[in-house]
């Protein structure tokens, strides 16, 4: 995901964008010129900030509605405050502490962690919160079996390296002996014991049977839908607290944010590309290539022990977000979790 390169802008103009930015996310209103001159001690006339908003403009900072003299900011003016413009705000240390009891109480309970996460950050940032479980960076082929059961019934079994198995019942079209159904097992081992699907190699198959193929392409797609997160596991909360931001005022807009968060593989695209990131990413409306997304923003962070369990857990809501709150939030309990991890035993 890339960003245009930021304008760089005057001292003025940089404070001017930040308490637009500031008074639209608390009132949700577009700000006119009036307000910051009235609010604020900025120490020039009116005509001078309504040129200075004027300027923002152009440069693609800010817009404002047809229907309204104020201004709101855009994709790129929430893009230039994240980066360059916003203070960092952490937690109170009334919040720290709870948030730390809450786990600590659950320490032992790993299944439990993504649940309680959700829940905070819910909570912390009234938006909704999704959090993957924790799962093995990539699945690795450990071995596979296959066993003759009756008749032309042949049972594949594929074991990974995190412990997890997987069956399959294959009917074949000819009664195959388990002598030749071991020697297939040794062969596809030999090859693909170790291998991620990253790592699987092209294998050149000529001289392999039917079933070498059938047994290779099932081993390879099994790996890979174990690689993927089913939407089903993520665990998600506050919902109905992020349905009470103005933007969902009209049934079709809460109809769409519903929709997304129901169907959920635009965000499954979103969390699978934070795990290859380190630290908190932000991303705003269209930067995430996603027309149905073009009104929210993602505010995700990875958690976990890098190369060994990972998952990840954020925050989506309108680009209408406090940025730092929501920011802080997500840090925060990501290294909480990952705190956890490293005080598991092993």
């Amino acid at each position: 995901m890339t960003h245009d390169s930021l304008p760089r802008l005057t001292e003025r103009r940089r404070e001017i964008l930040k308490l637009v930015i500031q008074e639209y996310v608390q009132t949700a209103q577009p700000v006119p010129s009036e307000v910051l001159v009235q609010k604020y001690s900025l120490g020039v006339s009116s005509a001078t900030v309504r040129n200075e908003l004027a300027a923002l403009e152009e440069l693609g900072l800010l817009t404002h509605p047809h229907t309204s003299a104020g201004r709101i900011p855009t994709d790129r003016g929430y893009r230039c405050f994240v980066e360059t413009l916003m203070e960092w705000i952490p937690l109170s240390s009334d919040e720290s502490c709870m948030i730390r009891h809450q786990f600590y109480q659950v320490r032992t309970q790993m299944e439990e962690w993504a649940r309680l996460g959700a829940a905070t950050l819910a909570r912390l940032s009234h938006s909704a919160a999704i959090v993957s479980p924790l799962r093995a960076p990539s699945c690795c082929l450990k071995h596979l079996q296959l066993l003759s059961v009756y008749d032309t019934r042949v049972l594949l079994v594929v074991i990974l390296q995190d412990g997890t198995i997987r069956q399959h019942m294959l009917t074949l079209n000819a009664v195959v002996s388990q002598e030749e159904l071991s020697r297939i097992t040794g062969h596809l081992n030999s090859l693909l014991a170790g291998l991620s699907v990253e790592r699987i190699p092209q294998l050149p198959q000529e001289g392999w049977s039917t079933l070498e193929k059938q047994v290779f392409d099932l081993v390879v797609s099994t790996i890979r839908q174990l690689d993927r997160w089913e939407w089903e596991e993520i665990v998600q909360d506050g919902v109905l607290e992020a349905l009470s931001q103005p933007e969902f005022g009209e049934m079709e807009r809460a109809r769409q944010f519903l929709e997304i968060l129901e169907q959920g593989y635009m965000l499954l695209e979103l969390l699978s590309g934070a795990l290859r990131q380190s630290g908190v990413q932000v991303i705003i409306g269209g930067e995430s290539q996603r027309e149905e997304l073009r009104d929210y923003s993602l505010v995700v962070s990875r958690y976990g022990l890098t190369g060994r369990m990972e998952g990840v857990l954020g925050i989506l809501g309108p680009t209408r977000m406090p940025y730092p709150r929501s920011i802080s939030a997500v840090h925060f309990i990501a290294r909480m979790m990952n705190d956890l991890l490293g005080q598991l035993p092993g």
